[in-house]
């Protein structure tokens, strides 16, 4: 037995949890933060056999799509002999996709 953690935008987790369900696997989400930006995740988890890992990761890839965001950064820089004024720089990002890990289960029960 295996457990697929996926952690996936919050704006996809919807999808993914759907597609999983629908193929017959069952899911257990639990919200978190984290990464470079501090956006919503979720994480999900997936217990299942080995022959079917590739299958939940394919439905993960399908569902969690990359997307672009724009990043805005103010930052006072330091100037002795002027007064501090704002600078905005504007970065392109990409954000989504997902994290996968794939662990082995010593035990398994459902009580």
């Amino acid at each position: 037995m295996k457990l697929v953690f996926a952690i996936v935008n919050s704006e996809d987790d919807h999808l993914v949890i759907k597609h999983l369900n629908k193929e017959k696997f069952s899911v257990t989400k639990m919200a978190s933060t984290g990464g470079f930006l501090r956006v919503g995740n979720t994480t999900l988890l997936v217990g299942t056999s080995e022959e079917n890992v590739e299958r939940v990761i394919e439905i993960i890839r399908e569902h969690s799509k990359r997307r672009k965001q724009f990043l805005v950064n103010s930052e006072q820089p330091y100037m002795a002999s002027l007064a501090p004024s704002p600078v905005a720089q504007t970065n392109e990002i990409e954000v989504g996709g997902a994290t996968i890990f794939v662990v082995d289960v010593e035990k398994f029960e459902k009580v």
